[in-house]
């Protein structure tokens, strides 16, 4: 049993990241890519809360992207973590109580963490010592935020101005302030102890519970509510749907921060962004003399001061200046840097147009692998399916297509109707309309096919399953 002073890291993803399009998208959204090193954001945030004085983590997150976080978090060696799932997104004030009342089954006296799973944090020492200042305020009952000490007069974020001090670096709150202009943002940098909003939080989960008991009864009843009627579905928690829909939706700071009366704020210096747009992805990127970022397949003439990333194609780009230019293998942005937070509006705008490029990546990713359309036409579509070692797709019919499979490497294990048999590379069978089929890779390594589709209608839609290792209903209608 771990500790009262030990703390549980509260990791919330529900962001979509759409300032980051085309690389962040709704089905992979920033918190899943790994735009500032080796690993994905939320395998990094996970990895910065670990050690003797941490358990392992809560996440708490929509049900869309549970296999994503248990996937990564394996990867990244965290073991462990509780995935609770939300039935609809309620900001971050429910998400929180949800995470104290869990902490409060099993430690009444627990620390929680509360951390976005989409956020940059460089310094991982000063991330440290800022939570050990952090932790005495938050046993005696204070509701400790984090904030940043201010690079510049930044219009994006939300200040906390500090008051007196209450500790070694610990301060008391003397207001939180909305986002500035550049003219009041320059005055808060002027007469200083102001300092940027971090949406990190250290405190008992006893007192946030209490303060919320105090402020929003509404919102922490409908959160017991939920809980209570939660249900174990094979890795993740899900909430009751009823009482969480019914909660009512604000942040941390609106729904308890702003009125508390034991707020405290410590100052770091972390090396901390929010990753809010691509210019300050630019803006903490390693950068060369001619201050341009560039990762992936790129080639510059006479370019300064750009962020310029391929995931795919060559990219050569001659004579520009502070431009964002972003390349994947199904769309490509244009930006001048100072635009960057205008991309939003395409994405609206794709929406609205009910086209996929806001949802899915040209790759879309699944519980048991990922698959790739390279080719389609009027009643036809051509696949590239990777399947992961021991996983297997759902069983399942379409009323409206046929497939055709073709291993390219590995072993695949077949279910036609009654039949079952091994598919070996350079092997392929036929499935036709209407059969009752399923593909597992029974092997250790990943199996990659082709799949030919024919038929009238080719849509995603078109399934219905009778049987899934990942507890996914029939009635979702998603994707093998």
């Amino acid at each position: 049993m771990p500790h009262s002073d030990t703390i549980t890291p509260v990791i919330l993803s529900g962001g979509s990241g759409s300032r980051l399009w085309p690389l962040s998208r709704k089905a992979l959204p920033k918190q899943f890519l790994p735009l500032a090193g080796t690993r994905s954001m939320i395998q990094e945030t996970a990895v910065r809360a670990q050690g003797e004085s941490f358990t392992a983590p809560i996440v708490i997150s929509n049900q869309d992207h549970r296999f994503l976080i248990a996937e990564q978090l394996r990867a990244a060696g965290i073991k462990g973590a509780k995935i609770i799932l939300e039935p609809a997104g309620r900001n971050t004030a429910p998400a929180a109580a949800i995470a104290a009342l869990q902490i409060m089954q099993d430690r009444p006296d627990g620390l929680m963490l509360i951390m976005p799973s989409d956020h940059v944090v460089l310094d991982v020492g000063a991330f440290r010592a800022g939570i050990a200042m952090a932790r005495a305020a938050a046993q005696q009952g204070a509701l400790v935020t984090f904030g940043i000490k201010p690079a510049g007069p930044e219009t994006g974020y939300g200040y906390i101005k500090s008051a007196a001090a209450l500790a070694p670096g610990v301060f008391a709150v003397e207001r939180f302030v909305e986002k500035p202009d550049r003219a009041t943002a320059q005055s808060y940098l002027d007469s200083g102890g102001y300092f940027w909003n971090s949406g990190m939080f250290l405190f008992q989960a006893k007192s946030f519970l209490a303060e919320m008991e105090r402020q929003q009864p509404r919102m922490l009843a409908c959160c017991r509510d939920s809980l209570a009627h939660g249900h174990q579905d094979l890795d993740f928690i899900r909430l009751g749907e009823p009482a969480f829909l019914a909660c009512p939706s604000d942040s941390i700071d609106y729904a308890v921060m702003e009125k508390a009366t034991s707020a405290a704020v410590v100052p770091v210096d972390m090396g901390w962004s929010d990753v809010g747009s691509w210019h300050s992805l630019w803006d903490i990127a390693a950068r060369g003399a001619d201050g341009n970022a560039l990762q992936g397949d790129v080639l510059t003439e006479g370019v300064r001061n750009s962020y310029i990333r391929s995931e795919g194609p060559l990219v050569a780009a001659i004579g520009v200046e502070n431009l964002v230019v972003v390349v994947t293998k199904d769309a490509v942005l244009v930006s001048h840097r100072d635009a960057c937070q205008d991309v939003k509006k395409i994405v609206e705008r794709l929406e609205g147009q009910r086209r996929e490029q806001h949802i899915h990546h040209a790759v879309v990713h699944r519980p048991w692998g990922a698959y790739e359309s390279i080719d389609s036409g009027p009643r036809f579509q051509v696949k590239r399916i990777v399947v992961n070692p021991g996983a297997k797709l759902s069983l399942q019919m379409h009323h409206h297509r046929a497939e055709h499979w073709i291993v390219v490497q590995g072993t695949a294990l077949v279910t036609c109707d009654e039949r079952q048999f091994p598919l070996n590379s350079n092997e392929s069978t036929y499935i036709p309309l209407g059969a009752k089929h399923r593909l597992e890779n029974p092997g250790t390594e990943p199996l990659h096919l082709i799949e030919v589709q024919s038929g009238a209608y080719l849509g995603e839609d078109d399934i219905v399953r009778f049987e899934d290792t990942y507890g996914r209903a029939p009635a979702e209608n998603k994707p093998a």
